[in-house]
């Protein structure tokens, strides 16, 4: 059979590859904060005698889009969104600290501070921990106040802050779990450059327009790859029937 079809087959399993990341992130066009990823595949030509007229296709880690999502007010106290080109500070469930753009905030019933997702939000020496309160309150910087209970309404208690950090999107990789961490697997430092919109959340940074086009791109050219494998194979099979007939 022709070599063209394990060519062709190779892109044909890039090309499924990228639909399924495609689908991914039209699945999450509405989880607040997500980052959609990116999935690239280059022509790596064959080594060998000859000449090199034979290319696959080779699938690369591209890592993901981080271009920002629309900024959805919501009035709602523990609701935050970044505010510029950074980053919430999070511990991943391998407890390592990991960053996110997601700042639909929640405290559980021990006082944690967790991100929707359920990932505790870094301080700056470590997870927050809440005291029980009437009132809540995070600023610009990160800070969070709260009014204890019992205690006069002008009363704010400054209890943690939140970790917020900047570094360059070259030196951070996504992981399966959605959180993005350093190539070093190092903690970034916390900066002060990084601000917060209280009473707001980042929406996706996925155009479903746009994802909705590459479905049916990357669907056609699946199936043109399967048409050029077909017709090497009857190609191949009208070759054997001539050879047969002398």
């Amino acid at each position: 059979m022709d070599r063209v079809v394990f060519v062709m087959a190779s892109g044909a399993k890039q090309l499924m590859r990228a639909q399924s990341v495609n689908a991914n992130n039209l699945a999450n066009v509405n989880t607040i904060g997500f980052q959609a990823d990116l999935a690239n595949f280059r022509a790596q030509l064959v080594d060998g005698p000859g000449y090199e007229s034979r290319a696959y296709a080779l699938g690369e880690n591209a890592g993901a889009r981080f271009e920002k999502g629309t900024i959805q007010s919501t009035g709602r106290p523990l609701d935050v969104a970044v505010n510029g080109d950074g980053w919430i500070a999070v511990q991943a469930m391998d407890g390592t600290e990991a960053y996110t753009r997601a700042g639909n905030l929640r405290v559980n019933i021990n006082g944690q501070l967790l991100t929707g997702a359920g990932h505790p939000v870094m301080g700056e020496s470590g997870p927050i921990v809440i005291p029980e309160f009437e009132k809540l309150e995070i600023g610009r910087d990160g800070t969070i106040s709260v009014r204890p209970i019992g205690q006069q309404p002008s009363t704010l208690a400054e209890v943690g802050r939140i970790k917020l950090v900047a570094p360059e999107h070259s030196e951070l990789v996504k992981g399966e779990d959605g959180l993005l961490r350093t190539r070093t697997g190092g903690a970034a430092p916390a900066t002060t450059e990084v601000t917060l919109l209280s009473g707001a959340l980042e929406s996706s940074n996925v155009n479903s327009v746009e994802a909705l086009v590459d479905m049916i791109g990357l669907a056609r050219q699946y199936e043109m790859s399967v048409k050029i494998m077909q017709t090497a194979k009857e190609m191949d099979e009208q070759t054997a029937q001539l050879m047969s007939l002398g």
